[in-house]
């Protein structure tokens, strides 16, 4: 009898041990990395928009975050309707997103005032003190931080190329939707820019894309030139400007680089891939537990003359080697 009772006991413990072993080993096996979800809501498509998202992405996967191993993303874009714009905000919200990527200013605001709690991180945004997103640049506070495209010398050296490569233009057209607060800062600094260089502004808003060609042709006869700040809406639809700009002869001047590229004639502008690789360089500092409100906003390094050959050809401009000599030049 003892040593069938020893004999049970043995088996038990043999038993109790196979299966902590085997328990502890389906442990081991089920031990994952943890997903990591981002959210990234865009206002509208456009080159330099979607530059800055491709950037973010890639500074991502540079530091170990790839999407279908340890990364979700969730992109979504508003196509320029503000309802769907905060629909989108609240929709990553509601999904408890571990982080939030808001592309232009109107996408950042909503992100920001749909949450106080989920890190919020921007890129492609004029003035971000002046959207209420960040208290300071330097100390943003809160839950969000991020980039902005706005080079304290873009503007201004733009309008002075407009001086120099013009010289015989007096009134300088400018579209834009006066509903973006990115674009009232913008058109405000360029006016001052343009009365600075002895140049006037006059001005067309709208509020939609559909209304942009009719836009620009309300302003042919009445301008020497035209100037498209960097507006969401009106770079959305550019393809209206350029057509009148060519079939006119109006040279076009436009907010950044990436418009240069699609047929406008000039700008100083940046790169926004770079923006955003800088942005996605600032989420992994978040997701490694840092906090928005401590990172200063980025601002890009980088500013360049961008001229697209062809496009002067096509609006009546003659390139000549003092134009020249120190830009990128596009479109040849």
């Amino acid at each position: 009898m003892k040593k069938s009772l020893a004999v049970i006991l043995s088996g038990a413990m043999l038993l109790f041990a196979a299966c902590g072993g085997g328990g502890s080993n389906q442990a081991s096996g089920d031990k994952k990395e943890k997903t990591v979800t981002i959210g990234i809501t865009q206002i509208v498509e456009h080159p330099s928009l979607d530059a800055a998202r491709e950037g973010f992405i890639e500074a991502l996967k540079d530091a170990g975050y790839e999407e279908g191993k340890n990364l979700k993303l969730d992109y979504q874009n508003a196509q320029g309707d503000m309802n769907n714009n905060a629909s989108i905000a609240q929709k990553f919200v509601s999904d408890k997103n571990d982080l939030i990527l808001a592309i232009a200013t109107p996408s950042a605001q909503a992100a920001v005032q749909a949450t106080k709690d989920i890190p919020v991180l921007f890129t492609a945004i004029t003035d971000p003190v002046g959207a209420e997103l960040v208290q300071s640049m330097e100390k943003p506070g809160g839950n969000a931080t991020g980039t902005t495209d706005t080079h304290p010398d873009a503007i201004q050296n733009t309008i002075a190329a407009i001086k120099k490569f013009i010289p015989n233009a007096k009134k300088v057209g400018i579209i834009y939707n006066n509903g973006e607060s990115n674009s009232v800062v913008n058109v405000k600094n360029a006016k001052e820019a343009l009365e600075a260089e002895g140049l006037e502004a006059v001005e067309t808003t709208i509020s939609a894309s559909s209304e942009v060609k009719q836009a620009a042709e309300s302003l042919v006869g009445r301008v020497d030139v035209l100037y498209i700040p960097k507006d969401n809406t009106v770079v959305a639809a550019l393809e209206s400007v350029i057509t009148v700009a060519i079939d006119k002869d109006i040279p076009m001047f436009v907010g950044e680089g990436d418009s240069v590229k699609r047929g406008a004639f000039a700008s100083y502008g940046l790169d926004y891939h770079d923006l955003g690789y800088t942005t996605g360089k600032m989420a992994v500092e978040i997701l490694k537990g840092k906090k928005p409100g401590d990172i200063p906003v980025g601002y890009p390094e980088n500013l360049e003359l961008v001229i697209n050959k062809k496009a002067a050809e096509e609006e009546g401009i003659t390139l000549t080697e003092d134009m020249i000599k120190d830009a990128k030049i596009v479109g040849e």
